[in-house]
């Protein structure tokens, strides 16, 4: 019985394992306890992180298994947000506002 394979699953896997490796290495320099912010339609989980260049905090979706890690500056870009910005990040589940191929081309 041959295994039926999607079209670009082994760059989808290597990419989910450089992924895990990544969080799993910055986790290794948490800081302190995470903190867990929840309501009916989110968990997130925040922890402080440590790397060569300064403090980050790591956010964690455990149900989606997505993360980032930010670093002061761009923590402080939130700030500069307004609320239609933040609806139109929502408006958008799982994916980004602007994509890669959107940003090369702005550069």
């Amino acid at each position: 019985m041959s295994k039926l394979e999607w079209e670009g699953e082994s760059k989808d896997r290597e990419a989910a394992i450089t992924a895990a490796q990544q969080r799993a290495g910055f986790l290794e320099h948490a800081v302190g306890e995470p903190i867990v912010i929840a309501n009916e339609f989110s968990e997130i989980r925040v922890v402080r992180v440590e790397t060569r260049n300064g403090s980050r905090l790591l956010i964690d979706s455990p149900k989606s298994g997505q993360w980032i890690t930010l670093d002061p500056l761009e923590l402080e870009s939130i700030t500069w947000q307004n609320a239609a910005t933040l609806s139109a990040l929502v408006g958008h589940p799982l994916a980004p506002l602007i994509s890669d191929d959107d940003a090369g081309e702005e550069a």
